[in-house]
């Protein structure tokens, strides 16, 4: 069955223009197939039949594969049998009805509120710190994503109404609450953001020469201020908007405003 496969990776690599990468990964899952299929005496794709499949799956998962990386290798082998079925090397595709087990779902890890008030207790009044600090309280007031934050305008903030509009996934527009301490903290911020930036620079959150703040510099901004607090573990952007998603639904019980305010 090797010349088949060769064949089939020729034809992902010249009709498909398939990346360098997803051709090896087609290559790793496959090589598992031909060794398990060489052990059986099985030679021709027209010989393999579903239970083949279902075996060589449930050795893989015994071994340790978790679902996800199950459930591609389960993929390559349904795109290579549909291939064979086009090109009549085989009369039915023997892993088109098997599935993968399920990975188990982790729940988010959140930060609890004390944690949060220790993080966000900053007793600085550098233009960093006060900037950092709007930061930290706008990912936690309004579970903002790391891109909207990091793009966010002045004209999307409207701090006497206490809302931010911003554009998610799908290029679809929200408008969500921003709490009184970071409205305290953005108004703070905006006098800091004058000195640095002038007021041609729309952006929100800017570095020392103006620039606006790369995501990156956010990540690393939040994990300094972590360590800086004393917090005991890393903290990153979406654990600040999965903890705000987690209190606002302990404290209303409202699945889906919680949905709608992250968007």
């Amino acid at each position: 069955m090797k010349p088949d496969v060769e064949q089939f990776l020729a034809y992902l690599h010249h009709e498909r223009g398939l990346s360098p990468r997803t051709r090896d990964a087609y290559r790793r899952d496959l090589d598992h197939l031909l060794a398990y299929l060489s052990e059986q005496g099985v030679t021709a794709p027209s010989e393999v039949t579903e239970h083949h499949v279902r075996a060589l799956v449930a050795r893989r998962h015994r071994q340790g594969l978790k679902g996800k990386s199950l459930q591609r290798m389960l993929s390559s082998m349904r795109g290579f049998f549909r291939w064979a079925l086009r090109e009549h090397r085989c009369e039915q595709n023997p892993a088109a009805s098997v599935r993968a087990p399920k990975s188990p779902r982790h729940l988010p890890q959140t930060l609890d509120v004390e944690t949060i008030e220790r993080l966000l207790d900053i007793r600085d009044d550098s233009p960093l710190a006060i900037r950092d600090k709007a930061i930290m309280e706008l990912f936690y007031s309004s579970g903002l994503r790391l891109a909207e934050l990091t793009t966010l305008e002045w004209n999307q903030l409207d701090l006497g109404s206490g809302v931010v509009t911003v554009t998610g996934k799908g290029n679809r527009s929200r408008v969500v609450p921003v709490g009184r301490k970071a409205i305290a903290a953005l108004q703070a911020w905006r006098k800091g953001h004058a000195q640095l930036a002038g007021i041609e620079q729309n952006r929100v959150f800017v570095g020392q020469h103006g620039k606006p703040l790369s995501v990156r510099s956010v990540q690393a901004r939040i994990r300094y201020w972590a360590k800086r607090q004393g917090l005991p573990r890393h903290v990153h952007p979406h654990l600040l908007r999965h903890s705000f998603a987690s209190h606002v639904l302990e404290s209303s019980g409202d699945l889906r405003a919680v949905q709608e305010l992250l968007g």
